[in-house]
């Protein structure tokens, strides 16, 4: 594929563009847990039930994964994220009128279908556009991710306790719907992304690389999507108030922005990342370790070391991925793979956490199994020597 270099200015607007619409896709999950025990003081939800706000989500975006590459080359990519804007727009407008819990599950659900077809393109844009910066500006796209989740978590709270209403906390979030799709639509429609008819399509259900990829970033990811549905209401257990529950979840996804910022241009100054995923990955485990043995002690501690491993192991896990291929829309079809099996991983972990709560009484144990499956992790990237990428995924 033949790739369009952009200029300087329009590049910027390009990813000033991309900034916004990767703003959305996370305050949709993220506003929920800080206003979980509202939600279940107005509609009845077991702990169980109350993780499917985050597992369907996240298995919508596992499974939209696998069709969003071709959506985006039928439609083209351009007003494929127009289209992904309105249903995340629409869904998460809805909450505003909801009365049980199978419409929430439901908003939930169309808003993760939205988001996968997102995140299903913007790797092979970004790889495709920003050739030279591919680790800067995939760490600024998933770090945007982070800040939206970031500012729902923190301000959804404040929301509510201003307008009296949980649905509103939910709700609100759809301006940020709105303003990123005046700016996407403003795009000039040569600057919009570049389709491919020549695109290769691979199957990777048949490489073992591809699957070491997938689970690892669907491990990693599973640490992410249970912080961000239990760690709010963990705290709440606690005798924190929502609001500050919901703080203290802010100030872990800002630590997630500032990592998801930093780490990509640290590990650029090299091809191998390894040594980068290892500190990525203790910090992970101490910030769980602290949150089991001492979460009242140093409370902005803990968060703080698994905002910074889980911001920066993120972006990382996706540029790991981008790396064993050149070629712009292989490497798409590799990081859609590995995010759709991933996001199939993460998305069973909140609800495994929920039953934990309900049948033990405590989110612990759900931290001590996150912290053996870091552990894991840490073993899992010894295998990732860039020497041997190119015998792995030809």
């Amino acid at each position: 594929m033949e790739t369009v270099r952009t200029t300087a200015r329009p590049a910027l607007l390009l990813m000033f563009a991309i900034v916004l619409v990767a703003l959305n896709l996370r305050p949709s999950m993220a506003a929920i847990g800080p206003l979980l025990s509202a939600i279940r003081g107005d509609i009845e939800l077991s702990f169980s039930l109350a993780s499917l706000l985050t597992m369907l989500p996240v298995m919508a975006m596992g499974v939209a994964m696998f069709f969003g590459i071709r959506v985006s080359q039928r439609l083209g990519e351009h007003r494929t994220v127009v289209l992904s804007l309105l249903i995340i727009g629409v869904a998460t407008a809805s909450r505003l009128f909801l009365d049980s819990a199978a419409e929430l599950i439901l908003s939930a659900v169309l808003a993760g279908v939205g988001i996968a077809l997102i995140q299903a393109l913007m790797p092979a844009l970004i790889k495709s556009r920003f050739r030279d910066n591919v680790a800067l500006c995939m760490g600024l796209y998933v770090t945007s991710i982070m800040g939206g989740a970031a500012i729902a978590a923190a301000f959804a709270p404040l929301v509510m306790i201003r307008t009296g209403s949980w649905r509103v906390g939910l709700a609100v979030w759809a301006a940020l719907a709105v303003v990123a799709l005046i700016f996407w639509m403003a795009q000039p429609a040569q600057q919009s992304l570049i389709e491919s008819k020549s695109a290769t399509r691979q199957s990777f259900f048949n490489n073992s690389r591809a699957w070491l990829l997938a689970i690892f970033f669907g491990l990693g990811t599973a640490s992410y999507t249970c912080v961000l549905a239990w760690l709010a209401p963990y705290y709440v257990e606690k005798g924190w108030s929502e609001q500050d529950a919901g703080l203290l979840l802010g100030f872990l996804t800002a630590m997630e922005v500032l990592s998801g910022l930093a780490t990509p241009a640290i590990a650029n100054r090299s091809r191998d990342r390894r040594l980068v995923l290892v500190v990525l990955l203790g910090l992970i485990m101490a910030g769980f370790c602290g949150l089991i043995l001492g979460p009242q002690y140093l409370s902005l501690m803990w968060p703080c070391l698994l905002g910074l491993g889980i911001g920066g192991l993120f972006p990382m896990s996706l540029i790991v991925s981008m790396d064993h291929l050149d070629h712009p829309q292989r490497a798409g079809s590799l990081t859609a793979f590995v995010q759709g099996i991933g996001y199939l991983i993460a998305g069973v972990s909140p609800l495994l956490a929920g039953m934990i709560r309900d049948h033990l009484g405590s989110f612990e144990w759900a931290w001590w199994g996150l912290t053996a499956v870091v552990a894991l992790m840490i073993l899992m990237v010894l295998r990732f020597d860039p020497r041997h990428y190119a015998r792995h995924i030809h």
